[in-house]
């Protein structure tokens, strides 16, 4: 590996915020060749929550004019990417259903590129990097060379916006009943006594105190009342039967 793409990969890799990473990858992209250089990061899974993040150096008026015209719902770049991580070139015969959106990019500079896509599974999160210049066709050896390097870029900005996402609440795990204690803890519930709990469940009442004592302290409460209202709140008397 050339020293000047080796040092700005390891500042790349070094980078803690996209803030700080784009410009870094801008660099490179124009380095091996590239006007422009975009990183997209969306949800697969159509979250409603969920705003795409964009940045790029595209041309003011063509990223207008993109939403304007509201190509991102056509573009078949961003159908190919969502769904697939292989690199894709741009070409007329790629765009052939959307031919208007083809010549708008020709005319805005953004005439040679190629996208590659990440796909974070644990968040659904998609993030796709561009590459578009002005002249000269992409070559089959340029896109093998350069492919890796920036597979690795995306996932490394993948990876730095995933650490800004609010970590998703998780359900507080209940604690586990055996069929027996749940018996008895959903005829507490119903306000009988031990001594009438022990007649239903056909049981000594000693050994019905005993499964209580057990649920209190699963339940990490101090009496049985406090242990009905706690099952009642994480829907442990909700639970069939067993």
């Amino acid at each position: 590996m050339e020293m000047w793409k080796e040092s700005q990969l390891k500042q790349l890799s070094f980078a803690r915020e996209i803030e700080t990473a784009y410009p870094i990858l801008l660099r490179f992209t124009q380095n091996i060749g590239f006007n422009f250089c975009a990183v997209s990061l969306t949800s697969i899974n159509r979250n409603a929550d969920f705003k795409t993040l964009r940045i790029n150096n595209y041309p003011q008026d063509w990223n207008q004019l993109y939403e304007k015209e509201r190509y991102r719902t056509v573009d078949p770049i961003v159908t190919h990417c969502n769904r697939s991580m292989l690199p894709v070139v741009w070409s007329e015969e790629f765009f052939s259903h959307t031919p208007q959106l083809w010549e708008a990019q020709q005319q805005h500079g953004l005439r040679y590129g190629w996208s590659q896509s990440f796909h974070h599974e644990a968040t659904g999160l998609c993030s796709t990097l561009s590459l578009a210049r002005k002249h000269d066709p992409l070559s089959p050896l340029e896109l093998y060379e350069h492919s890796g390097y920036m597979l690795y870029a995306i996932s490394h900005l993948s990876d730095l916006f995933v650490r800004t996402l609010p970590k998703p609440q998780k359900n507080p795990e209940h604690p586990h009943l055996s069929p027996r204690e749940l018996e008895v803890l959903k005829l507490s519930a119903l306000g009988k006594t031990a001594y009438e709990i022990a007649r239903i469940l056909c049981l000594s009442e000693r050994t019905v105190n005993y499964h209580v004592q057990n649920v209190i302290i699963k339940l990490k409460v101090c009496n049985k009342i406090s242990a009905v209202i706690a099952a009642s709140r994480c829907g442990l008397l909700d639970a069939p039967n067993p």
